[in-house]
């Protein structure tokens, strides 16, 4: 947990706006240039392995090379006292699972976001690179409509994971946990392509699979295969047609 006021080499942190299973982010002020910045600060054990980290950094590099309106941008991958972090584009707004109501967007308006997350993704996998974790939290909406797809690349690091890591074995270890915490993990697994299920390697097409379970719930305010538990979530998403 980073306060308030700690540095970061030249970043000074202003507050924490997020957390998720990849890390905490933070607002920070870049004092050389003068802007704000977003720091997302990578979990030790992701990172502990020098070959895994090698793999995602040159992930992050191809990340960073992406310029497009509709991905956030990845100025630095960086590390000072003991935690590593990615310095990118600061982006206002709210993320796209804040905006869905009960009954979905309006169709202009979730026409004119899923329109903009293409031309993201399209651009992303021109350049051979797959997100692999498309979701709504990924997705921030600006306060005049602008879409940014964020952490392109950190999926990478849960990809490298054994199997079963992800699949219906994890799902039985944590079957005793707190409803609300598989509540939360159900939320990650329920936009997974069905070759994430079976933790299968996966390519562009994953990302588009993902890319329709966001736009239906975007249209309906729910999500396609969302089921009473993780690994029945998982059965869906290899098994069932959504509801029209």
């Amino acid at each position: 947990m980073l306060t308030t006021g700690q540095t970061l080499l030249h970043y000074r942190v202003l507050d924490k706006i997020g957390e998720g299973g990849m890390g905490a982010v933070y607002k920070a002020q870049d004092t050389h240039l003068d802007r704000a910045v977003a720091l997302k600060v990578l979990p030790h054990d992701k990172m502990a392995d020098p070959d895994r980290r090698q793999r995602f950094v040159q992930e992050a590099k191809a990340a960073s090379s992406l310029n497009h309106p509709n991905i956030v941008v990845v100025h630095d991958i960086a590390a000072d006292g003991g935690l590593e972090f990615i310095v990118m584009e600061y982006v206002g707004g709210r993320t796209l699972d804040h905006l869905i109501g009960r009954k979905g967007l309006a169709l202009s308006e979730a026409l004119g976001i899923a329109a903009q997350i293409a031309d993201g993704l399209a651009k992303a996998h021109a350049a051979g690179i797959v997100h692999r974790d498309l979701k709504p939290t990924n997705i921030m909406v600006t306060e005049d409509g602008r879409v940014k797809i964020l952490d392109f690349g950190l999926a990478k690091l849960t990809e490298d994971e054994p199997a079963s890591a992800i699949g219906p074995t994890a799902t039985l270890r944590k079957a005793d946990r707190p409803k609300t915490e598989e509540g939360f993990i159900m939320g990650t697994v329920a936009y997974m392509s069905p070759e994430q299920a079976e933790g299968k390697k996966v390519d562009a097409r994953s990302d588009i699979f993902s890319f329709g379970s966001v736009l239906y719930e975007m249209l309906t305010g729910r999500k396609p295969f969302v089921r009473d538990s993780r690994i029945a979530t998982l059965a869906s998403i290899l098994h069932d047609d959504p509801k029209p």
